[in-house]
């Protein structure tokens, strides 16, 4: 019950939901205080409201965001109650008296204030707002002033709204005490801290304190680019729920020969991105992007089908890869719009025949097999249990945008896997980690997994007053306490690490100092892998978990488990490469032949149904290896979706980056000798002026859109080839 009036109101937690209860009681309690009158159930239902509202806002509610949809935001609210305090000194026969016209004029000029507040800090942040976003590029070419104090900009409405307490504070004391002396002197600090707080903003509207213009901004990067010369990118747009599509190719961007460069396209996402080496150049203007040079860059990668690569794709002198964001048998993967890349790269043989049975379009000549190089951190099954007991992963995908029934086992299934898994007559542990899309599209697939929260958490919690596992947690109590301890410290020393430049400093500022340091990242990296061996001893081998965020990733989570279920995905195909058993959900019910036949991944999974009974199979073959039946197919499965382990994965990509750089100076040198004289990016230049033109007038969201955007894959189409 709870958890469906969590939904309802639209917060993410008790205590949201407690504070949204007391905000919505408080304000009519307010009303009828007024009314009354009285004065003390006024002052005490006043004080609940602020408490909610502060709380609401600091968690960032959703609820918050919604009422101001419903012109019930907060500058209303605040009003409101400045106005329900003057209703009071009416009720209370104190309209003809000082105090009453005091009350009235401090909140007419205290509002009046709000204007030109809001006015200082949407200036201050307009002109403070790069046409870029970058990490590890050098700007030194320009002059980025420092950002005005945290303190000022942050929450700034909600700050100017909350100097009315002493007003508030002030008049009440004075109504029921008749000391109006109180009144006047709260009537004034308001009007007072209202009138600093304004002033303390206009400095930074100064010329020096702005950052330059775009102009500037703009050449400063164009003379990095031409200075840096970068030879392959990594280009990305989308959501910022969808960062770990580029996270996971990060590592490889180190590694890869040449010069990387990662370009993105929206700003919030650059801040959800891991730390790295790599040049960041975040672009959200189309009209920008397409008026850079990039006449270095001979290969780019698309880790995502989305509209924006357009603006991308249009440039001639560079070769365009399509690399996805993992190998699976969806729909996704053999998406038609891949039509418009020069080449699509698949991990194995599986992806270059799932495009020859999908049939969109995509030749077979323009396929290349390069292997899986993120799954290098994914260990090798030893064919025993890590620990005394088996640790089983459920890691299903999430709904998808079509709502298939076969998209994830977590709507019809999910609970009875956790619950089987739960009260298995062998006990096993269960590590939860569902995907971060879960509940987007699909509100029932978030209940549920609400309720498999709930139901792992009580798991754990009936397991640690088990008598069976007293003994081991006595035993590990001492090592568990260190454990946590050196989460602490390793997490204390990351959060220096990772917040470059002075606190509360914004984008831009954080533009300028951001350049990378080769000690500080491999001290980041060295203590990424503490921490995650901290974190798995910071609580038993026994102990089912519920695993959420960033951290720990799935791979360390693969690293911890000895045997998984999940969903028709790429989490399924990373797995293989374990060599541990492994369970899929068919969910629409095809049956395990048909399952099957359309999915390669699962050729050799234990297929369960949507009752999972078949789970035991599967918890046979983790327990013991001579139970384990498709241990050989497994190892075949691994080879032909993953490619094979020699040359390395690295290696394979490395070389399929210089095979189509070679084809991309082939291809420029032919139109250079063609033209003659005119340069090549000149004559392609000449021919994009228009769509330049479009994109600076607002035109780029025409192709923004998801993976089957209509638009995007239409005009991408047209110059792809």
């Amino acid at each position: 019950m709870i958890s469906t009036a969590i939904r309802l109101a639209r917060v993410g937690s008790r205590s949201e939901l407690a504070a949204a209860v007391l905000m919505g009681l408080g304000y009519p309690c307010v009303m009828i205080a007024a009314l009354i009158p009285d004065i003390w159930m006024f002052a005490a239902a006043a004080a609940v409201t602020y408490a909610a509202d502060w709380f609401l806002h600091q968690r960032g509610s959703y609820l918050v965001n919604r009422l101001n949809k419903v012109r019930a935001g907060l500058p209303i609210r605040f009003l409101l109650r400045q106005l329900l305090l003057i209703l009071l000194l009416a009720r209370e026969g104190l309209a003809e008296q000082p105090l009453f016209y005091a009350a009235v004029a401090c909140f007419l000029l205290f509002y009046g204030l709000q204007a030109p507040h809001g006015a200082l800090t949407t200036l201050i942040r307009l002109r403070r707002t790069m046409p870029v976003v970058t990490r590890n590029v050098d700007l030194h070419a320009v002059r980025i002033p420092d950002a005005p104090p945290r303190a000022l900009l942050r929450r700034s409405t909600e700050k100017m709204l909350h100097l009315d307490i002493p007003a508030t504070a002030g008049v009440i004391i004075a109504a029921a005490t008749g000391q109006y002396l109180v009144g006047y002197v709260g009537t004034a600090v308001t009007i007072g801290l209202g009138l600093l707080y304004t002033a303390a903003l206009v400095p930074y509207l100064r010329r020096k304190r702005r950052v330059p213009a775009a102009p500037a901004v703009l050449k400063a990067v164009q003379k990095w680019l031409s200075e840096y010369q970068p030879t392959i990118a990594l280009y990305f747009s989308g959501s910022e729920e969808s960062a770990y599509q580029v996270n996971m190719w990060l590592e490889t961007m180190e590694q890869v020969e040449g010069r990387p460069v990662i370009i993105m396209r929206e700003r919030g996402l650059v801040a959800k991105l891991n730390e790295t080496s790599v040049p960041i150049l975040c672009v959200p203007g189309g009209q920008h992007l397409m008026a850079m040079k990039l006449d270095t860059v001979r290969v780019t990668l698309y880790p995502a089908n989305v509209g924006k690569n357009i603006h991308m794709l249009r440039v001639p002198t560079m070769k365009h890869v399509f690399i996805g964001h993992g190998d699976s048998d969806k729909l996704a993967s053999v998406n038609p719009y891949s039509k418009v890349y020069d080449e699509v790269w698949t991990a194995g043989r599986a992806g270059r025949d799932r495009y020859a049975l999908a049939d969109v379009g995509v030749r077979d000549d323009d396929i290349v097999e390069v292997g899986r190089p993120q799954l290098a951190p994914i260990e090798t099954w030893t064919g025993t249990p890590k620990h005394p007991i088996p640790t089983i992963l459920y890691a299903p995908t999430w709904e998808g945008w079509d709502n298939d029934p076969g998209n994830t086992s977590l709507l019809l299934a999910g609970e009875n896997i956790v619950r089987r898994l739960l009260e298995a007559e062998r006990p096993v542990r269960v590590i939860y980690k569902p995907h971060p899309f879960t509940g987007i599209r699909n509100k029932k697939a978030l209940a549920v997994h609400e309720r498999i929260t709930a139901m792992v958490q009580k798991a754990a919690a009936e397991r640690a007053t088990d008598p069976r596992w007293a003994e081991h947690a006595a035993a590990a109590q001492s090592g568990q306490s260190a454990a946590r301890a050196e989460l602490a410290r390793v997490e204390a020393r990351l959060a220096e690490l990772t917040k470059p430049g002075r606190a509360g400093g914004d984008e831009a500022e954080e533009s300028r100092v951001s350049l990378a340091d080769p000690h500080r990242l491999a001290e980041i990296k060295q203590l990424r892998a503490e921490w995650n061996d901290a974190y798995w001893r910071s609580f038993g081998w026994w102990e089912h978990k519920v695993v959420t965020g960033s951290e720990p990733k799935l791979y360390d989570c693969f690293n911890e488990s000895d045997g998984m279920v999940s969903d028709i995905s790429s989490v399924v195909s990373d797995f293989i490469a374990s060599g541990k058993p492994y369970a899929v959900t068919d969910s629409a019910e095809l049956g395990v032949e048909e399952f099957r036949r359309q999915n390669t991944a699962v050729r050799a999974a234990v297929i369960l149904s949507n009752g999972a009974k078949e789970l035991d199979l599967l918890l046979a073959a983790v327990a013991d290896p001579a139970a384990d039946t498709l241990a050989d197919a497994r190892g075949e499965l691994k080879k032909y979706l993953l490619g094979p382990d020699e040359p390395t994965s690295i290696e394979q990509f490395d070389a399929a980056v210089r095979a189509l750089a070679a084809k991309a100076e082939a291809r420029n040198a032919g139109v250079e000798q063609r033209i003659g004289s005119q340069a090549i990016g000149e004559l392609d230049r000449e021919s994009d002026s228009e769509a330049a033109d479009v994109a600076g007038a607002g035109g780029t969201g025409v192709v923004e859109g998801g993976d089957n955007e209509g638009n995007g894959a239409e005009a991408t189409a047209t110059v792809a080839r």
